[in-house]
């Protein structure tokens, strides 16, 4: 299975490479990029640069032009896939199907990903990207169970892709509107996700209040650690009580279903975070190269001991295990 890493700088696209990606994913300097946030991405030369570092020491370079391109106002994502394109990206990983038309259309030698963002979570739609664009790999969300994957891989003639590591997102990715209601700043359209210009802070005696916006997020007592503040991650009082409702701050880290998702034909392993920094790239890659080289060796698959990278230093492997079932 391949590893592939995320790179939200060039420093970050280097630190990856050298720590034994396969593959780096990154995005250019705008709003083309569901990680537009300021200090993070690509110009278009660094791109060119990183894409030469990359395949000078055989690893390969994805860029993900995964946000929905605003209607009357297609030139800077048709600018983005051509310029993608020119800077010799191995893969373009979308979302919007009109900008995988074009993709196909204007580039029809060009390897095309299904991004997240698509939400493609069944062989039907899968198939359909598949046969109207060529489409050779789709990159699931993170909501399947291993067994759902193991069913959509035999059922389409698709290479699968799965996170395995970083922020855990239970929404349907692509779908969720909670950040565009609380802030206005969508994911889907600005690529901003619970953007840090509306997070703040505030102490009230002895807890530390967390507001996205105008909407109290969390509230944390002295010492308590604090997480940032996303509208799935809040907690809410309810009538049956006070709680985390959606999803609890923690990261996902599914290294011990490594075996499971290898049975199940998944090509592609993925670590989330291109707005961390090269520390955290250099140890989470370096971690699962060598849980990859045990699987392989057909050795135990030990702890990662990557708790102090993981939000609210807990982890949990998320929807691979619905152990509510």
């Amino acid at each position: 299975m391949e590893l592939i890493c995320p790179a939200g700088t060039p420093a970050a696209l280097r630190a990856a490479v050298d720590a034994g990606a396969d593959a780096v994913y990154c995005g250019f300097r705008d709003e083309t990029n569901a990680r537009n946030f300021p200090g993070l991405n690509f110009s278009r030369a660094e791109m060119a640069e990183g894409v030469a570092y990359a395949h000078a020491r055989g690893a390969k370079v994805l860029v993900a032009i995964n946000t929905f391109p605003r209607a009357g106002q297609l030139g800077l994502w048709h600018g983005a896939v051509d310029d993608a394109v020119a800077a010799g990206a191995d893969a373009l990983i979308l979302a919007d199907v009109g900008l995988i038309a074009y993709a196909a259309a204007r580039h029809p030698a060009q390897r095309l990903h299904v991004s997240v963002q698509a939400a493609a979570a069944n062989p039907d739609a899968i198939a359909f990207y598949v046969e109207a664009f060529g489409v050779k790999r789709v990159v699931l969300p993170r909501v399947l169970s291993v067994p759902e994957i193991a069913a959509i891989t035999r059922a389409t003639a698709c290479e699968t892709e799965v996170f395995v590591f970083g922020g855990l997102c239970v929404m349907a990715e692509g779908r969720c509107s909670l950040s565009s209601h609380a802030t206005g700043q969508s994911p889907n359209m600005h690529g901003v996700c619970s953007p840090a210009s509306h997070v703040s802070y505030r102490d009230d005696g002895n807890t530390l209040v967390s507001r996205l916006g105008d909407f109290t997020i969390n509230k944390f007592a002295k010492g308590e650690p604090a997480a940032y503040p996303t509208l799935c991650k809040g907690r809410f009082r309810t009538g049956i009580g006070a709680g985390y409702i959606f999803e609890e701050p923690v990261s996902l880290d599914a290294a011990e279903m490594l075996p499971g998702l290898k049975k199940a034909g998944v090509t592609a392993l993925k670590i989330e975070g291109r707005q961390r920094g090269r520390a955290y790239i250099a140890s989470v890659v370096a971690s699962f190269r060598a849980a990859l080289a045990a699987l392989e060796a057909g050795r135990p698959i030990t702890g990662a001991g990557l708790t102090t990278m993981t939000e609210g230093q807990t982890t949990t492997v998320g929807a691979y295990r619905k152990t509510w079932r």
